[in-house]
């Protein structure tokens, strides 16, 4: 009988090793082919929106970088001024003016929201008649248009002719001067913004509330917990990763406070309500000082980053409340 294959050392003249299937491999190289595949679908749908990143945010931070160290006024290319737009900072009084609205609005919007959102959504939460219309009010001033609350804020509370004064004359007290008083204008500022924004807080912690075992509430009520030990030892420890994330959201939307005050106090009376973003617009778009306020939005961009890590740090602790 004539041999079909003969073997030349330890492979046939096919040049395949005796015994295998052609075209199989074995399972590591089966598996390194899944996962080439797996990533180059992941790729395929992530792809795109890596190059807008790339494209409109990190390229724009270098060219930002660059411009904080010249004299541009985005009309003309300006001279280099190495670092002097950064030292100047440390003699702004408006620059740090800016920095304590922002801490202050940090200081006042994060602790009330989270309490008021927590409180809310646990009112929400209830069984009662209408309850989707009452969700629906909360929800209604975070998706609106900020720059029209803005508009409708500053007409409400309009010395002369707002509702709100009205309302206070008509009861016997003197008129307030509300966004044109500079010593009261931060805080009411303060509390628009809360209003507009606070219906997220609620919706997030409603869904969270939604998510603890029903079990486990009523067994705490036939162990013996009232209602303030079962808030403090079952819905504040479920919810505090989400407090967690709702702190952090709330930091990054104090520092990014802008379109409510353009469009009600500009920054005014006497810089009372400027925060460091509307200065950095300030600076750049009404005194075509672009390559300072680069340098300030630099500023503010290690600021956050340190606020957030702080942040963070602090949510993990085991002692934090929300």
């Amino acid at each position: 009988m004539t041999a079909t294959k003969e073997k030349t050392g330890e492979t046939t003249r096919s040049g395949r090793w005796p015994g295998r299937r052609p075209g199989r491999g074995g399972p590591a190289r089966r598996a390194g082919r899944r996962r080439a595949a797996d990533q180059a679908a992941g790729w395929s749908f992530a792809g795109p929106s890596t190059l807008l990143v790339l494209g409109f945010s990190l390229l724009p931070m270098g060219w930002a970088m660059r411009l904080s160290l010249t004299d541009s006024d985005l009309v003309t290319e300006g001279q280099g001024v190495g670092f002097d737009n950064y030292r100047a900072l440390a003699h702004d009084p408006v620059f740090w003016k800016s920095i304590r609205n922002t801490l202050e609005l940090i200081a006042l919007y994060i602790p009330i929201s989270l309490v008021l959102g927590l409180g809310v959504a646990m009112l929400l939460n209830k069984p009662i008649r209408g309850i989707g219309f009452y969700r629906a009010c909360f929800l209604v001033p975070f998706v609106a248009s900020a720059a029209a609350e803005g508009l409708l804020m500053a007409f409400v509370f309009d010395k002369d002719f707002g509702i709100v004064n009205g309302l206070i004359t008509r009861a016997g007290l003197p008129a307030q001067g509300f966004l044109d008083d500079p010593s009261q204008a931060m805080l009411v500022i303060t509390g628009i913004f809360i209003w507009t924004q606070f219906g997220f807080n609620v919706v997030i912690y409603l869904a969270a509330l939604q998510e603890i075992p029903r079990e486990v509430i009523e067994a705490a009520s036939i162990d013996g917990a009232g209602p303030w030990r079962t808030f403090r030892h079952i819905v504040v420890p479920s919810v505090r990763p989400i407090s967690l994330f709702l702190g952090v959201w709330g930091l990054i939307d104090c520092l990014q406070f802008f379109d409510l005050l353009l469009t009600s106090t500009k920054g005014g009376p006497v810089n009372s309500t400027i925060t460091i973003v509307y200065y950095v617009w300030q600076l750049a778009f009404e005194y075509f000082t672009a390559g300072y306020g680069a340098a300030v939005a630099y500023a503010l961009f290690v600021g956050s980053l340190v606020a957030i890590v702080i942040g963070l740090l602090f949510g993990r602790r085991k002692g934090f409340l929300l």
